[in-house]
């Protein structure tokens, strides 16, 4: 199905750059329809008259469905913020786990939606000192990933620059280069073939010292930020040594049958075994199912264990 917007009829076959946007309740319209909506701020959704805000909408980036269900989900895990070592035992933990997943889908489908609203109150009420405690702990730790976050950033743009300058440089010295070869053309006494000769064999020569150059070192590190040595791999990352064994020998399994002799897959058809049961179509068969094959395996089911031990 194509994308579009449900009230323009605007689509992204019609418009490439048409940008559709999502609201709480999981419908979506283009951003100029929003803006004409909600321009005096406040409106209702048209697909179903909840009431909202122009900051209730914002950019879809996967299905409406699926933003809805992001939204309700982000909006319920701030009050349902409870860890595992909250709870005495694992199996109440899974039960909240299991709890809140049930709410998610209430919300999500519109089952019960006025109860789940109430049980929602109901657990703040219940458990406001300590959702506002794990909220004061959540914040610390989103500051200390944002300072992570914020100094990888200014890394990245360190290493960006350094080489911009590196590029820069390389330009400057292929213009001066450029320069001192057409002076030398233009004033040299020498024959402008050997110049030029020249000139591509320094430059051959600077692109060989290049590729033989080693590389810089690479320094690895976790997303936070610390570093860690070659030391640290073979102390903490142990790569385990693998031993060739020898060549493996494929062996026939003995199969003990205590039945009858079966017949041969050539003798099915001629015994007329296949007039019994159901030839296969062109799809099977396509698909490399033959009937032959099934009847033979019923026939082994059948006759095997027939004779006592």
């Amino acid at each position: 199905m194509e994308e579009g917007c449900p009230r323009c009829k605007t689509t992204k076959y019609r418009n490439p750059s048409l940008k559709l946007m999502v609201n709480i309740c999981g419908h979506t319209l283009c951003e100029n329809c929003v803006e004409l909506l909600f321009v005096k701020g406040a409106n209702s959704c048209p697909e179903c008259n909840i009431p909202l805000r122009r900051n209730n909408y914002r950019v879809q980036l996967f299905d409406p469905m699926v933003e809805k269900e992001l939204d309700i989900r982000r909006r319920i895990l701030r009050d349902f913020n409870k860890k595992e070592e909250d709870f005495p035992t694992l199996e109440e933990y899974n039960e909240y786990l299991e709890e809140i997943e049930v709410i998610i889908f209430n919300l999500c489908n519109n089952i019960d939606i006025l109860e789940t609203n109430k049980k929602i109150e109901q657990y703040k009420k219940e458990n406001r000192d300590q959702i506002i405690r794990n909220k004061q702990r959540m914040g610390k730790d989103e500051v200390e990933l944002e300072i992570i976050l914020e100094q990888e950033k200014e890394m990245a743009e360190m290493r960006k620059k350094e080489i911009e300058n590196l590029e820069e440089l390389s330009k400057k010295k292929k213009t001066i280069e450029k320069e001192k070869l057409i002076d030398e053309l233009m004033f040299s006494s020498e024959n402008a073939q050997s110049i030029l000769q020249t000139y591509a064999s320094k430059a051959e020569e600077e692109k060989k010292e290049q590729e033989l150059a080693p590389p810089p070192p690479k320094v690895s590190k976790f997303s936070s930020g610390v570093k860690f040595s070659s030391s640290f791999q073979q102390n903490y990352l142990p790569i385990p040594k693998v031993e060739e064994g020898p060549l493996y020998k494929y062996e026939e399994p003995e199969v003990v049958f205590n039945g009858p002799a079966v017949p041969a897959l050539d003798e099915i058809e001629a015994r007329k075994y296949t007039n019994h049961i159901r030839t296969e179509s062109p799809a099977e068969k396509a698909g490399g199912f033959q009937s032959k094959i099934s009847c033979l395996r019923a026939l082994q089911e059948a006759m095997q264990g027939l004779y006592p031990f």
